[in-house]
């Protein structure tokens, strides 16, 4: 990466999941290209390079974003081996499926391949009036005994106006456990 005196750039592989329409996809897009992008449900996954800044460098997050309808959680072990952090997209306004989304959540982060990751919980759709504030989802989660031997955060945000989106992506970044963090 460029000529000489250049910085190397640390890389890392971050896990995007969520329920299905909980907002993954056009947060993925909104970081990546700066526009709200009208998505249809992920079947399989998508998979984008976001710079974020982590101390005095910077660091390439690959994030893999998932899909989340139920037949598609069997599959997200298949993507948990290699991963340094996770992303867990809530969709705030559905409180109807919020015990849902702890559950996949709860369930994810049993696998041992995730043990001990940080995890921001991305809290999407904040613009919307009935939104379930981060104090409630922290609460509604248990995230205090679920993530108590792990570093996590809720991050409120809104994958339609793009406010947070940044802030949280920084956070995983600044989260993150890496082999050559002396340099970072």
């Amino acid at each position: 990466m460029g000529q000489g005196g250049s910085r190397h750039r640390a890389e890392a592989r971050v896990l995007l999941l969520g329920l299905d329409s909980a907002g993954k996809s056009t947060i993925l897009y909104r970081l990546k290209y700066n526009e709200s992008v009208c998505t249809v449900p992920t079947v399989g996954f998508n998979v984008a390079v976001i710079e974020a800044k982590k101390r005095r460098g910077r660091i390439d997050l690959t994030v893999w974003d998932v899909g989340g309808q139920k037949t598609m959680r069997q599959y997200w072990k298949s993507f948990y081996q290699g991963t340094v952090g996770l992303a867990f997209v809530v969709d705030s306004a559905d409180r109807r499926r919020l015990d849902e989304a702890r559950q996949a959540l709860e369930h994810a982060l049993k696998s041992e391949f995730l043990r001990g990751l940080p995890v921001v919980i991305l809290a999407n759709k904040q613009d919307l009036e009935e939104s379930a504030s981060v104090t409630e989802i922290t609460e509604r989660f248990n995230l205090r005994k679920m993530c108590a031997e792990r570093d996590w955060f809720v991050q409120p945000c809104s994958a339609l106006t793009g406010a947070g989106l940044v802030d949280g992506f920084q956070r995983v970044a600044h989260l993150l456990k890496l082999p050559s963090q002396d340099a970072f």
